[in-house]
């Protein structure tokens, strides 16, 4: 059996996931076991969930989903392109890289030390060639067309790829800095939300605006081509020279400042949002068509960052010319550790694809589950309060208590993969409830009012209730509310009041423009919701129900039933249901909730303290002989100390531990006040110089050139070459 590890990490939403034989066994971002949001770490509990059977020996492999050095090659280039301006990234950013990620092989290996046993390989993808893997070999398609849009890998921000059996072929890309998702981002920032956190909370604001600026941002922001490609005039944006998304043209531009975090939104932020939203649905309807025109195939598969608007999604759907459109359910970097792992297996070993009538995802269900005896176990040592069914006879307890108008906690199975919550950890409501909206908004999400919720309806009966009869298992399509729907309408009226009739039995799911993000159910991809929302169907004659992730605001979703304890307990839940069991909130008495399961980083292995003290202890000795001989002989006796400490890292390293920790923590401490110095001669006294040499003899940046091109019929670039995956560049 061969083993693959993908891995992706140090941007955000760091993950894990492994692959064995070609089949997708487990995969787990690393925030949901920290409690970290977005956590960008090295994914330790990821991978110690993902490997709990056994360790990677010879013959497995390791991949990491992005190549490090080409990244640091791009982030030099664009010093160089922007110098004198810069410093200020410059001095944020290349602390971390040359203290770790010029490092990351060597940093990768001494992480995984407790994971394998024997000589693994640690092999390197691309990081839109992990996105494009993880799309197309997830997919259920042998011939489609596949792309990916995101904020920035190494140099691509867009890519297009057509795979063919288990062969990707990367056709064109967009190169940074010219970036959809960035501009994206650079909306989301100015409307007060956080980049890389809040984009979905700017597609959820659009209905409420009006796209007024979408002129306004084609004229002058970025540059669309028929065939979608794309250049952005790089004045109204400050992303390669400072700190924030914007420069002061942009504030200019739209006559405003931007909004504070804690400030009300504006008519200015909702319009923006409808303009921004626009823009991106005109790009991406384009892209798709070219993308289809040049591969002929059928089918569309999408991952990246952007691949998460669903309504972008939604639109290639309604206007674009597949038959099928698959989104990969972890479309940002957390999927990158899944395609890595799948690129590695067909792309590197050469294996062919085996298809099923299904994607391999498996529901997206690839996280840890807990059984019904743990749960108990941990109940009765609470003195928790709770009642236990057979599976038919919970369904239709809580169909009961759903029809009743209760929010319901569920927690079932193995825990999703990627950012969706999709029917295992999951906060349930009665969609036709007109207050459900505004109660778990406000009592118990602790999120914006404007936000709505996603409803999960029954396959078989989606069609009947939404406009574009399109499968999407994984929250990754929007559409809107059929016309025709019939329930409690008066078949008399017609038109948009027949519309907002049908709207107003299913208040708490659909959005201003009668839109909703919906989950579609299939019982052998989530067969614990599906049969909850068929009970829930035969009580009430609505397939359907709200389902939002089980987290409070700023939270990660839940993992264990410890956390969804404490989120029930402390939030405005009616109902817990925890696999088998039932916990009323009325009954229970005053409960602690267990503690959180420890996470752990790696322990510095005895091979680091080793070199740890022959390197400190060895600067010790020169310095203590230097010292002796120029200033006292005394002052030899400084080599005792160096000398034990050497002797020390080799007989007895573990008891180093603590001044490993302590001389890297002043190490730290004083780079802070030296470092910036340091950099300062760097930047000045050596890039800014050798980018003007460069400038003067006619050298070029690879993406200088921004704004518009006239004469230009696209901007697409040649795909980057083929790369060997053992090689970090």
């Amino acid at each position: 059996m061969t083993r693959i590890l993908g891995i992706s990490a140090y941007y955000h939403d760091s993950a894990a996931a492994l692959v064995e034989d070609g089949r997708l066994v487990a995969a787990a971002q690393e925030e949901r076991f920290t409690r970290l949001k977005h956590d960008a770490s090295f994914p330790t509990n990821a991978i110690r969930y993902c490997l709990a059977q056994r360790p990677l020996e010879a013959g497995d492999l390791v991949v990491f989903y992005e190549k490090p050095l080409v990244k640091f090659e791009r982030l030099l280039e664009t010093y160089y392109a922007v110098a004198p301006a810069g410093f200020r990234q410059f001095r944020l950013s290349m602390p971390v890289w040359l203290k770790e990620k010029l490092f990351l092989k060597q940093e990768l290996r001494r992480s995984l030390a407790p994971f394998t046993e024997g000589d693994v390989p640690l092999l390197f993808t691309r990081h839109h060639e992990s996105h494009a893997a993880s799309a197309y070999y997830c997919s259920p398609f042998d011939d489609a067309a596949v792309l990916c849009v995101d904020g920035v890998g190494e140099w691509a921000t867009t890519s297009a790829w057509h795979g063919q059996g288990k062969d990707l072929k990367p056709l064109w890309q967009i190169d940074f800095p010219h970036s959809l998702g960035l501009l994206y981002s650079t909306f989301t920032a100015f409307c007060g939300f956080r980049v890389n956190a809040d984009e979905y909370k700017l597609m959820g604001l659009a209905p409420y605006g009006e796209p007024r600026y979408m002129d306004t941002i084609l004229a002058n922001l970025i540059d669309v081509k028929p065939d979608g490609t794309f250049r952005l005039d790089m004045k109204y944006f400050d992303y390669c020279t400072g700190t924030r998304m914007f420069s002061h043209e942009f504030r200019t531009l739209f006559g405003a400042e931007e909004r504070g975090t804690d400030e009300d939104l504006r008519r200015l932020d909702m319009d923006l949002a409808a303009s921004v939203q626009a823009v991106t649905d005109l790009v991406m309807t384009r892209l798709a068509r070219t993308v289809a025109s040049e591969t002929g195939a059928r089918h569309l598969c999408l991952a990246g960052g952007v691949a998460l608007n669903c309504v972008a999604n939604g639109e290639i759907w309604r206007q674009g010319p597949f038959e099928r459109i698959w989104v990969q359910p972890a479309a940002g970097d957390a999927g990158g550790a899944v395609g890595a792992a799948f690129s590695a297996w067909h792309e590197h070993l050469g294996n062919e694809r085996t298809l099923t009538d299904d994607d391999a995802m498996q529901g997206s269900l690839l996280g840890p589950g807990w059984s019904d005896d743990e749960i108990e176990t941990m109940l009765n040592g609470m003195g928790a309060q709770f009642s236990r069914y057979a599976p038919g006879e919970l369904d239709d307890a809580i169909a009961e208590e759903i029809a009743a108008g209760r929010v319901i906690g569920w927690f079932q199975g193995r825990m999703e993969f990627g950012p969706r919550a999709l029917g295992s950890r999951s906060i349930i409501g009665d969609a036709t409830d007109p207050q459900m909206q505004k109660r778990l908004n406000l009592s118990i999400k602790g999120r914006e009012s404007f936000r709505p919720f996603a409803p999960a309806v029954l396959a078989e009966d989606a069609s009947a209730w939404f406009k574009a009869n399109i499968d999407s298992p994984y929250m990754t399509f929007t559409d809107h509310i059929d016309e025709a729907t019939r329930l409690s309408v008066d078949d008399t009226v017609t038109g948009i009041e027949r519309v907002n009739q049908v709207r107003s039995s299913v208040p708490a799911i659909t959005h201003l423009d009668y839109s909703a993000r919906l989950q579609t159910l299939a019982p052998h991809r989530h067969g614990a919701l599906h049969g909850l929302v068929s009970a829930v169907k035969r009580r009430t004659q609505v397939p359907m129900v709200i389902n939002t992730s089980f987290n409070v605001r700023d939270e990660p979703i839940v993992e264990s039933p410890g956390d969804a304890l404490r989120c029930f307990l402390n939030t405005g839940m009616d109902t817990l249901v925890l696999g088998s069991f039932v916990l009323k909130k009325e009954e229970q008495p005053p409960l602690e909730p267990p503690a959180r399961r420890a996470t752990e980083a790696p322990a510095v292995e005895a091979s680091e303290l080793r070199s740890f003290a022959r390197q400190v202890g060895g600067a010790f000795l020169l310095l203590a002989l230097l010292l002796a001989y120029l200033v006292s002989p005394l002052l030899v006796l400084l080599l005792v100390p160096a000398i034990a400490l050497i002797l020390t890292g080799e007989i007895v390293p573990e008891r180093l531990r603590n001044a490993h920790r302590l001389w890297f923590a002043g190490a730290e401490k004083l780079a802070q006040f030296t470092s910036p110095i340091l950099l300062g001669l760097v930047f000045f006294g050596v890039l800014w110089p050798t980018a003007l040499a460069r400038s003067l003899v006619g050298g070029q940046s690879r993406f200088i050139k921004s704004g518009r091109d006239a004469a230009a019929a696209t901007y697409r670039v040649d795909a980057d070459a083929p790369s060997r995956l053992s090689d970090p560049f």
